[in-house]
């Protein structure tokens, strides 16, 4: 082989060992990139969020108030049960959606729903244009009225009731309270001081077996379920022909509608029926 040719190709050999070299080592100016966050990982790292995608369906969030049978409850072991809760798991189930279900005080939960905390009140709401300030509604899927309950024996009458002339309990922020405020305290009929106010109905019939107040006014179906092997009695109705709607934000028009369908399948479904009957609703 010509000279001049081994020692180009022994300085070539040379220069790719260098090369080489250079490929394996880290310079010490130089930091190690940051490996990529794979689209995985990111999944994993996403805390899960009122009307978060869960999978392939999207998760809403349900505030309901946890004492008002027939409607809303918790059984023993902390699961809710009830005509709305089954209403809305069956609807979810139809619409292709998935629902948690979250008791919480009621004159707390459309501050809840407006803050996003909840995506919707699925418990027995009356539709009034206080609420329709704040939020929006369904259609309407129940009509209610006021029942008033009384101790066994009680000497009063509906007409003492509808004077003012009763101690009477109502849980805070219902429509019962409404309509007592409306019609009894800022007309001069009752006092204040005789209208106790709780967080729950179930607190204010404990107070009316204890004797505490006379009376206790609520919705009809669960005044009759509440009172249920106690020694109370409903005394009558009130009439004010109450609608129950789902309540959501204002914005939230898609979820809406979404209800809406659910519930003219649901109500046109032998599930209707079922349930009715299950909770004695008629």
């Amino acid at each position: 082989m010509d000279k001049r040719i081994l020692t180009a190709f022994v300085a070539a050999i040379v220069v790719l060992a260098v090369a080489l070299c250079g490929c394996t080592g880290t310079s010490p100016d130089v930091p190690e990139p940051t490996p990529a966050v794979t689209p995985a990982a990111e999944t994993n790292a996403t805390e899960t969020t009122p009307a978060a995608q869960t999978g392939e369906k999207t998760k809403y969030i349900v505030g309901i108030d946890g004492d008002y049978p027939p409607y809303s409850s918790m059984t023993l072991d902390g699961k809710p049960t009830g005509f709305d809760v089954e209403s809305i798991q069956w609807i979810a189930d139809e619409m292709g959606f998935e629902v948690e279900i979250k008791p919480m005080a009621w004159d707390g939960i459309i501050p809840a729903l407006q803050q996003g905390k909840i995506d919707m009140v699925y418990s027995g709401m009356t539709i009034s244009p206080e609420r329709l300030e704040k939020v929006n509604f369904s259609k309407p899927y129940w009509i209610v009225n006021q029942a008033v309950a009384v101790r066994e024996g009680s000497d009063l009458t509906i007409e003492d009731v509808k004077e003012g002339k009763v101690v009477m309990g109502v849980q805070r922020g219902c429509t019962a309270h409404t309509w007592i405020d409306q019609h009894l305290v800022e007309t001069g009929k009752l006092s204040e001081d005789n209208r106790k106010l709780y967080k729950n109905v179930q607190l204010a019939l404990t107070d009316l077996q204890n004797k505490r107040v006379d009376a206790v006014m609520y919705d009809v179906p669960v005044i009759k379920e509440s009172i249920q092997g106690k020694p109370l009695v409903m005394l009558g109705e009130i009439q004010t022909d109450e609608e129950y709607g789902v309540a959501v934000r204002k914005e939230d028009n898609e979820l809406r509608a979404t209800i809406n369908e659910g519930l003219d399948k649901l109500m046109n479904s032998p599930k209707w029926d079922e349930l009715k009957q299950k909770y004695e609703m008629e």
